[in-house]
């Protein structure tokens, strides 16, 4: 069973098409209070919600091939070196947010700041949906789905981000690191234009984590609605790879 798992400030439907362009049986997971509610008590915190894709794993009859983006990738790095007996493979891009020199990006120092990342996230979500669309059209995504995207956020998404973000300062290596081979196969994507990538580090991690390194030509951060094909096509010749 293929595994999918979103990040930030998204829903699982970010996956619809990668999905539609695979032939295998697949699941896109939603990250509590992403489209869907938040449980009571739940902090949103990165461990939270390793928690929780654990749990959800440890439901969903395998051999799991793990895919993460953006925070669904640092879940899914996670996950891989603790909990390696649960999955089959894993896949996972934006590599850079795991190596220890990574510095979080302008958004993530914001929602990481007290006040100011409130008030961040109350000004967006007092914007229509066609407005906050233009903030995620400015990295290349189409208008059709960065209106998809941002009719996805609510107040209850910006309350998961702020907390998610302030439990991973420094950075996630700081708590999670440092990192060693696993001992199922792996793979780093780097898509060539995401604005918040960096191709040296994410390289790097792959390195460290003993994981295959590939390059998503062309497309940016969002790659899941900007290159489905292409991503589709490297994640179908990993997985064939290891038959």
């Amino acid at each position: 069973m293929i595994v999918f798992v979103h990040g930030v400030p998204e829903t699982a439907v970010i996956w619809d098409k990668v999905r539609r362009a695979i032939d295998r049986e697949s699941v896109a997971l939603s990250m509590p209070g992403f489209g869907c509610p938040k449980p009571e008590g739940f902090s949103a915190t990165k461990d939270e919600y390793v928690d929780w894709l654990l749990a959800e794993l440890g439901q969903i009859e395998g051999p799991i091939d793990l895919v993460g983006h953006d925070w669904g990738a640092g879940l899914t790095y996670r996950v891989a070196t603790t909990r390696p007996e649960l999955l089959h493979s894993w896949v996972a891009d934006i590599g850079n947010i795991a190596h220890p020199d990574y510095e979080w990006h302008d958004f993530g120092k914001i929602w990481q700041t007290p006040g100011e990342g409130e008030a961040f996230v109350e000004a967006q979500n007092a914007l229509p949906a066609a407005e906050r669309a233009a903030l995620f059209e400015a990295t290349g995504l189409s208008p059709e789905d960065a209106l998809e995207m941002a009719e996805g956020s609510d107040a209850t998404m910006g309350e998961c981000i702020l907390a998610l973000y302030r439990s991973a300062t420094p950075n996630p290596h700081a708590h999670w690191g440092p990192w060693s081979p696993t001992s199922v196969p792996g793979m780093v994507l780097s898509p060539t234009d995401d604005i918040f990538g960096d191709e040296k580090l994410s390289a790097e991690v792959a390195e460290a984590l003993g994981a295959r390194f590939e390059r998503i030509e062309g497309a940016g951060h969002f790659w899941p609605y900007q290159a489905p094909e292409e991503g589709a096509a490297l994640l179908t010749a990993f997985w064939s790879s290891l038959d």
